[in-house]
């Protein structure tokens, strides 16, 4: 007998695999076999197709108006140590001379 996961609603150890779906018979649930693996990871790519790594050091391609502040962020400023999360703004980094900032992906390019 083959050991399929548990249901990720309920946790019942009772499902059964139907065409490209995993189904739970208690809850209803329904989920796809390929998918499984994939949802966890989140892939965030740079301007130039790049796919990008917590830690990385990118480099900003655009000049940027910082919201809230007369400054920009100029074309060229290096960005060292950034964070992935989800979302429209989808890198957390520390800029000198800025603080705290989100960026979003597609103004910047892996250095």
């Amino acid at each position: 007998m083959a050991a399929y996961p548990n249901c990720p609603k309920c946790n019942s150890e009772y499902t059964y695999e139907d065409g490209t779906n995993f189904v739970c018979p208690e809850c209803a649930h329904e989920w796809s076999t390929v998918a499984t693996e994939q949802e966890d990871t989140l892939v965030v790519k740079d301007a130039h197709g790049n796919v990008l790594a917590d830690g990385d050091s990118v480099t900003i391609i655009k000049d940027l108006k910082v919201k809230g502040s007369s400054s920009t962020l100029k074309i060229g400023t290096k960005v060292k140590s950034i964070r992935l999360v989800e979302g429209d703004h989808n890198i957390d980094c520390k800029i000198d001379g800025f603080g705290a900032m989100q960026l979003k992906s597609e103004f910047v390019k892996k250095a």
